[in-house]
């Protein structure tokens, strides 16, 4: 089996030391770069061509919000988690918004971290979609009119949008619903490309910005 690539970066060496060892611990993942600040990540990402990029939001020369968007205008980027201090950080939630497919506090557990990447790169993007709805539910502010896509949904799926939105995995959803977990993913793919989202952490952003949380 080929291991994940993940590219690590932040402006603290020893904070990437602890990360390496975690990660190179795992048979199935491997660390095939870093970078001490954005404009080193944009470099070293570009050069070693990584699966996922775990990255610290505040970095000296460029951050990690600006390299974010810069990979993830490059054609077949990585998939982004950003790495962050704070609970409730805006840079994390704009970084979401831009496309990053989560964020992890650097006080995450090891195993939660090894999970995150794991699951990044499986394309489900399920981190923190119950901690991504918190984030949008304090900073508040304006909501854009509801697009017309929405309106293509059918009923049951905007039953399903609603509990997604709300941070609910596939199970809690199915249990809820007297669904099967199977049926349930298949709702929200379904969900997922009539919105044209990505992922779950998308949807949640779009409900948020659009006032359907």
């Amino acid at each position: 089996m080929t291991p994940i690539r993940v590219v690590l970066v932040d402006d603290q060496a020893l904070f990437r030391a602890g990360i390496r060892m975690v990660v190179a611990s795992q048979p199935d993942l491997e660390v095939v770069g870093e970078a001490s600040d954005g404009a080193q990540a944009i470099e070293v990402v570009r050069a070693t061509r990584p699966d996922v990029v775990m990255m610290d939001i505040r970095m000296p020369v460029m951050d990690g919000l600006a390299a974010t968007e810069a990979l993830l205008a490059d054609s077949d980027p990585p998939r982004v988690v950003m790495l962050t201090t704070f609970d409730l950080d805006e840079a994390a939630a704009r970084a979401i918004q831009r496309g990053a497919s989560g964020f992890l506090l650097k006080d995450a557990d090891p195993e939660f971290l090894l999970a995150a990447i794991r699951t990044v790169h499986a394309g489900s993007s399920v981190i923190a979609a119950a901690a991504t709805r918190d984030l949008f539910a304090s900073l508040g502010g304006p909501t854009r009119p509801v697009p017309p896509a929405f309106d293509a949904l059918t009923e049951r799926e905007r039953e399903i949008f609603g509990l997604a939105a709300r941070g609910l995995s596939n199970a809690e959803i199915a249990a809820r619903e007297f669904l099967s977990e199977a049926t349930v993913k298949t709702h929200v793919s379904r969900i997922l490309a009539k919105l044209s989202l990505r992922d779950r952490v998308q949807l949640v952003v779009f409900a948020f910005e659009h006032g359907l949380a």
